[in-house]
């Protein structure tokens, strides 16, 4: 009798990672005179496996909040930019079983990084810095070694007694 038994399971068999940095440029309806705030909202993606590599198509909106008319008028620019990234996976294993199931995890949300107004006084250009994390969830084999015969795994412990709270207890009895 062999004492190595094989168990598949699903395990993560690849990962990959991307860290991104884009630069968008934005044209608001009105010359800007500074930028008074710039963040990143709305991230929402989808991820498929290609090959050896995970593609993400994904979307969010940069908003820009700017004065404009010589500083006597604010107002918030958006716009829905898209995206789409290729991951390269670095697999454990070449070769995988069955059905592979993809996980992306955002490690960080976009994230403006800097929002500058353009030499020509009319657009914004925005700096968004993204982080993706990949994993290929897969079907993969486990070897173990198998006991020819029961073992039991040794505990060591100390033998409590109950005769220290009784002594206590007659200690105290007799002092009354």
């Amino acid at each position: 009798m062999k004492y190595i038994r094989q168990i598949v399971t699903k395990a993560v068999v690849a990962k990959g990672k991307k860290r991104a940095e884009a630069s968008e440029t934005l044209r608001p309806p009105n010359n800007p005179s500074s930028i008074l705030g710039c963040w990143v909202i709305n991230h929402t993606h989808q991820a498929k496996k290609h090959g050896k590599f995970v593609e993400v198509t994904g979307k969010y909106d940069i908003n820009v909040w700017y004065a404009h008319h010589e500083h006597s008028k604010t107002s918030v620019f958006s716009e829905t930019v898209p995206y789409r990234e290729r991951i390269k996976l670095h697999y454990r294993e070449e070769d995988t079983h069955g059905v592979e199931d993809v996980h992306l995890r955002v490690a960080q949300q976009p994230n403006c990084t800097e929002a500058v107004i353009t030499s020509d006084g009319e657009q914004f250009k925005v700096t968004v810095e993204r982080e993706l994390h990949a994993e290929i969830v897969g079907e993969t084999t486990v070897c173990i070694q198998v006991q020819p015969q029961d073992v039991e795994e040794e505990w060591s412990y100390k033998d409590e007694s109950s005769s220290s709270s009784t002594s206590s207890y007659d200690d105290s009895k007799e002092s009354s």
